[in-house]
């Protein structure tokens, strides 16, 4: 393999469970009850664009128009209070052995925090990519598609690494691996087999088994 393209919320940070009790706080005082399970069902894995599309779905009316910046507001205060990595992920990262880079559906400002409030961006370089920058948010292949091509890399040589089957959907769609993770606050018992019903090659519970995965994806691929 030549670049490992990482999802960062509910892969590399523990974000999840903040990200979507928000959402359904503000759906909430929107005057549509959410729970956080409810939200994660509804949200999880989606762009900030296709979450509010979504909401005025749900709620039947227009949303207020500085919904999205008031959330982001609050998660961004949320995130630099409560955040903390997924657990194993830093040394999990640092061992893999090829290029990586993180693609992920938050905005860059979100993305950046996270990795700087977890300690996890200098593993990365700077090599960080938005669903901002593209016209299709996950589940369409087009920001996988961007990374690899950025990096230089083909499709059929990345690996991604996603926590959800919108991801995971939109690995599969670009042409690359996908290996499903689980090992995150939000995961429930049912998402291992929605992530390999996407189409995951394997299905991880922990980020110790990320680099041995990897490299043993490289080799059935080489022949070695």
């Amino acid at each position: 393999m030549d670049l490992v393209i990482f999802d960062c919320d509910g892969v590399l940070v523990d974000s999840e469970i903040l990200s979507n009790a928000l959402l359904a706080e503000m759906m909430t005082e929107l005057g549509h009850p959410m729970t956080t399970k409810e939200a994660l069902e509804k949200f999880a894995g989606r762009s900030l664009t296709d979450v509010l599309a979504l909401a005025e779905g749900v709620l039947g009316r227009k949303v207020p128009d500085d919904l999205g910046q008031a959330y982001g507001r609050r998660l961004l205060e949320r995130l630099r209070r409560e955040l903390k990595p997924v657990p194993g992920a830093k040394a999990a990262v640092a061992a893999v052995p090829c290029r990586r880079c993180v693609a992920s559906s938050s905005s860059f400002e979100r993305i950046r925090l996270s990795l700087d409030v977890t300690g996890l961006a200098p593993l990365f370089d700077g090599h960080i990519f938005s669903a901002t920058q593209v016209a299709h948010g996950k589940p369409a292949p087009d920001l996988h598609l961007l990374a690899a091509r950025t990096m230089g890399a083909a499709p059929g040589r990345c690996v991604v690494v996603e926590d959800s089957p919108l991801g995971v959907t939109a690995a599969v769609a670009a042409g690359m691996t996908a290996v499903g993770f689980t090992g995150a606050g939000h995961a429930t018992s049912a998402l291992a087999q929605q992530l390999a019903a996407a189409g995951a090659r394997c299905v991880l519970a922990s980020m110790s088994e990320l680099p041995g995965t990897i490299a043993g994806l490289d080799g059935s691929m080489t022949g070695s």
